[in-house]
């Protein structure tokens, strides 16, 4: 298990303390529209056997489960589930249940993003406790969230570390001046096409917009090779979530 553990030494103890880290999916559902027409009570049976499923998880501890809508905010995803596990097994079998539901049958899966949880390798020295939040997510549970995969350009890769946190000293400045603003970055490398999800949680999406814009003008965005799709999502308790569906 030594790849998905990380140490830290705990206060008062001669050994470092592992600490498991955690795997990430940011699953994305897309209704197909013949599921519209179906009957009311079909659909709300389907809706049932999904929101049964996910309740399931969330209540045996096998996952912690965080819904979103997407209705009006993307053509291409109707519905998100952040899912978070210690294991990769929960993830890919919940995906299987999901699919066995009636409502499952009619949903495609546009995208779908895995990453895991590390230490980073760039030290916050305004915040130099937010290196245990890269290991361990906590959801906030706030009312907006904005997801999108990322990656750098190989020649980031070559700089030197000293080149690198100048740059990444840079881009924590800027992200501090927006607290009501939290980051959560995954990584995916060798796990996913991207090398990371960045995933934000905010109730204040101008603030969001304000800090995206001045990261544009750091000189660390000059590396960025991909950023999108990004996805703007709403938090809704999973019945919710599933109503906004139609």
């Amino acid at each position: 298990m030594s790849n998905v553990t990380t140490e830290r030494q705990v206060p008062g103890s001669k050994a470092p303390a592992k600490l498991k880290r955690q795997f990430v999916s940011f699953a994305c559902f897309k209704v197909d529209p013949a599921w519209r027409r179906l009957p009311k009570e079909e659909r709300q049976k389907g809706k049932e056997e999904f929101e049964a499923v996910v309740d399931k998880y969330v209540a045996d501890k096998t996952c912690q489960i965080l819904s979103y809508t997407l209705m009006g905010t993307r053509a291409d995803v109707d519905l998100m589930l952040w899912v978070i596990a210690y294991e990769l097994e929960p993830i890919q079998q919940l995906a299987t249940d999901l699919a066995k539901t009636g409502l499952g049958t009619y949903m495609n899966r546009p995208y779908s993003f895995l990453a895991m949880t590390k230490r980073s390798m760039y030290l916050d020295r305004f915040d130099p406790e937010h290196q245990e939040d890269r290991v361990h997510i906590i959801p906030g549970k706030h009312k907006y969230f904005f997801v999108y995969p990322f990656v750098k350009k190989r020649d980031w890769y070559v700089l030197s570390q000293t080149e690198r946190q100048e740059m990444m000293d840079e881009h924590i400045k800027i992200g501090n001046k927006y607290p009501s603003v939290k980051l959560n970055t995954t990584y995916s490398f060798g796990l996913d096409d991207q090398e990371f999800v960045v995933a934000f949680e905010t109730d204040s999406p101008s603030d969001f917009l304000d800090l995206v814009q001045e990261l544009r003008e750091s000189k660390a965005s000059m590396y960025t090779l991909r950023d999108t799709p990004i996805l703007t999502c709403l938090f809704r308790p999973i019945k919710e979530a599933l109503d906004s569906l139609g």
